[in-house]
């Protein structure tokens, strides 16, 4: 179940603000503790009108600092360094905080001004995606037609669709009152045929809605307020109204809620506009801004001071033309102090808006996406909440030493490096890592105070091989034997090696003694593929050559296993050379094999093959091959029919679209012993040290 919803705008003004008030008051009426997050605000306010606005809605302890990521320019520098990446980490960090600490939390996406506007579809989408958030579009219809808003609708449908995010709704704002059915059968019939049921919304244009209030006014202008200032928050500017004529001749032209732009030295308009506003036969002002560089007259000012009511009063230093147009480009807001507006804003949200199927829509979602960012950001948080301490054989090796540095000064894991201590010191001391050797152990294996006690272990598990006590002494000096049995011996919870040393040196000592899970007879890997938009588990890619249909059977489960370990609701695939029932041949019989006894021995385990790789991961295919299968095209889970198959297509994979492969992680072992390949970089054996570690939370 999500904890979010995510709301985007189409463009600028699209009117996210009423929508937002509309969601957060519904969610205060039903759940505990509403969140507020806006990743990315314009930094050319003082503070985000919005932010301000929900943070008073929802009386939290939430701050104003944690409610939002990055200022607009702050995001555009980061831009040009192409430094994105960056950028979506700490988002998920800053919303993963803002989680932990509210029931449900309502996500803003940007406002659609400045240089990055073109972009901001893609920005959007790439939040929504690895907050794995769904998303609710926010159209304006003003002065569109229902066919040029609906074109603007299918971009952004096309952009958010790209990136594997499930829009679940569009609300349009600013409708024509006669035009809202217009529109709602336009969004039924050009975005209702996805085969999800999504929320169709019209919301008209309302005056109260659309006019600015006088503070905005006064604000805009940056006036000085003569007279009304506590009923600035109260009256609205309906229509700005320039009075340059006779007095006799404009008010003819006074309206309902305007605001009589007038210069200064105009005492006729103003006395008559006041008077007029008065009167029954007329109708009532806003308010009145006087113009120019002349001072209201003394006699003036101790005149209206002396009226029993007036209207607000302002006076700017700008000419009545400039004024008037500066009026006009004024943007109404939403605050919490325009108790009218407010009212009338959760007034016509309820009344136009399904909020029931809304809330139940976004809380009952489910999102099978998993993002190579927020599979990174869980693994970190699950090795952090509970830290295990990891045992590095190949301490002396550079790439170790680098990624010691990383996870110390993260504080993931508790790291012993094993090595000659001397060595490791001096490449650390030349090298300018900041390692803390009071956090980081170094132990020269055969110096350890443990090293006879170990020796006696190996020679008792491994005595019936003919394994004399020399023999295991010797053995005991090698550091994948002596880091294998410090997890053995539980001091420590996990060891990963083979930076240096092959797949075989790695595991051997681990397969002696270490032996496998109850009820395991197979010990099988896995890679985690973190592809650019999901993360996808590959087994069995490196431990065995070619697995009966049995061990083919138990690789499988043991991957879905792991898969539901670390965050992904497992869909595996049973991968051969054909889908379904069309193929023949003892390859694909012994993948049929597997599947059966797979769904024997665990029926609610969803799983299909055989298939092909195609139909297991792309949607389009896999519906057409296997149109009746829940897997096909949502594969997550792909077991390889033999290791030849599973290693070159990982590697095919890894090279030609530059997805991270994180792995082998070993699986079906008693106790975390993990290998990395020789070529691998800091960020693999950083990210398979902190596997290692979420693997031994499960002893």
């Amino acid at each position: 179940m999500t904890k979010s919803i995510y709301i985007s705008g189409l463009e600028a003004n699209s009117g996210k603000s009423l929508v937002s008030v509309g969601i957060v008051d519904t969610l205060l009426k039903r759940t505990g503790t509403v969140g507020y997050f806006k990743p990315i605000i314009l930094d050319t306010q003082e503070k985000d009108d919005n932010i301000t606005l929900v943070l008073g809605m929802v009386n939290s302890k939430q701050t104003y600092d944690e409610s939002f990521s990055f200022q607009a320019s702050e995001m555009s520098d980061l831009l040009e360094e192409g430094k994105f990446e960056r950028v979506i980490e700490r988002i998920i960090v800053d919303y993963k905080n803002l989680e932990k600490k509210h029931d449900v939390v309502l996500i803003e996406g940007t406002d659609f001004v400045g240089e990055n506007s073109h972009f901001e579809f893609e920005i959007n989408a790439r939040i929504a995606q690895n907050i794995g958030a769904p998303v609710l579009l926010i159209g304006n219809g003003k002065d569109k037609k229902p066919k040029e808003l609906a074109r603007q609708l299918h971009i952004a449908l096309d952009q958010f669709e790209e990136f594997n995010c499930e829009v679940i709704g569009t609300i349009v704002n600013k409708v024509k009152e006669d035009d809202t059915d217009d529109y709602l059968s336009m969004l039924r019939e050009k975005l209702g045929g996805t085969g999800k049921k999504k929320l169709f919304s019209a919301i008209p244009q309302i005056p109260t809605l659309s006019a600015p209030m006088l503070s905005e006014v006064a604000e805009t202008l940056k006036a000085q307020v003569l007279f009304g200032e506590e009923e600035l928050n109260q009256k609205q500017m309906h229509r700005v109204s320039i009075a340059a004529m006779q007095l006799k001749n404009y008010l003819e032209f006074m309206s309902e809620g305007c605001v009589v732009v007038t210069p200064a030295d105009r005492l006729d308009i103003i006395l008559g506009t006041l008077q007029a506003n008065q009167s029954k036969n007329y109708p009532s002002i806003s308010g009145i801004v006087l113009t120019g560089i002349h001072d209201v007259d003394a006699v003036v000012i101790n005149l209206l001071e002396g009226l029993k009511r007036t209207v607000p009063i302002l006076k700017v230093k700008t000419n009545t033309f400039n004024t008037a147009l500066a009026l006009d480009s004024i943007v109404p807001k939403l605050k919490l102090e325009y108790r009218t507006k407010f009212n009338a804003a959760i007034r016509e949200f309820n009344s136009h808006v399904d909020v029931d199927y809304l809330i139940n829509k976004f809380t009952n979602f489910k999102t099978d996406v998993l993002t190579p960012k927020m599979f990174r950001y869980r693994i970190m948080e699950m090795a952090t909440a509970n830290k295990k301490h990891i045992v590095l054989p190949e301490g002396e090796d550079d790439r170790i030493l680098k990624a010691t540095e990383i996870l110390s000064r993260d504080g993931v894991v508790k790291v012993t490096l094993l090595g000659n201590p001397k060595t490791i010191t001096e490449k650390i001391i030349n090298s300018g890592l900041a390692i803390d050797l009071e956090k980081v152990a170094i132990i020269n294996p055969s110096e350890y105070v443990k090293f006879d006690q170990y020796v006696e272990t190996l020679y008792e598990a491994r005595k019936h091989k003919n394994v004399t006590r020399k023999i295991a002494e010797d053995l005991m000096r090698d550091v994948s034997y002596f880091g294998t049995m410090m997890v053995f011996s539980g001091d420590a919870d996990g060891m990963v090696s083979g930076a240096v040393h092959t797949t075989q040196h790695t595991i051997r000592p681990a397969l002696q003694f270490v032996k496998t899970k109850p009820n395991v007879n197979v010990v099988s890997s896995v890679f985690f593929m973190c592809l650019e938009h999901k993360v996808l588990v590959y087994g069995d890619c490196a431990v065995n050559p070619n697995p009966t249909a049995a061990q083919l059977a138990e690789i499988a489960i043991s991957s879905a296993q792991t898969a539901k370990n670390f965050g992904l609701e497992p869909k595996v695939a049973m991968l051969s050379y054909s889908s379904g029932e069309s193929g023949k041949g003892e390859e694909v019989e012994k993948v049929r094999e597997a599947t059966k006894l797979v769904k024997a021995s665990n029926p609610n385990l969803l799983i299909e093959g055989p298939i092909q790789y195609d139909a297991a991961v792309d949607l389009q295919v896999g519906q057409k091959k296997m149109p009746n299968s829940l897997v096909a095209g949502k594969a997550n889970v792909l077991i390889f029919p033999d290791l030849n198959t599973g290693n070159n297509t990982y590697k095919a994979v890894q090279r030609e679209t530059g997805a991270l492969a994180i792995g082998p992680v070993l699986q079906g072992l008693n106790k975390p012993i993990n290998d990395l390949s020789r070529g691998c970089t800091v960020d693999d054996i950083v990210n398979t040290v902190i596997i290692t570690a979420v693997q031994a939370q499960e002893d």
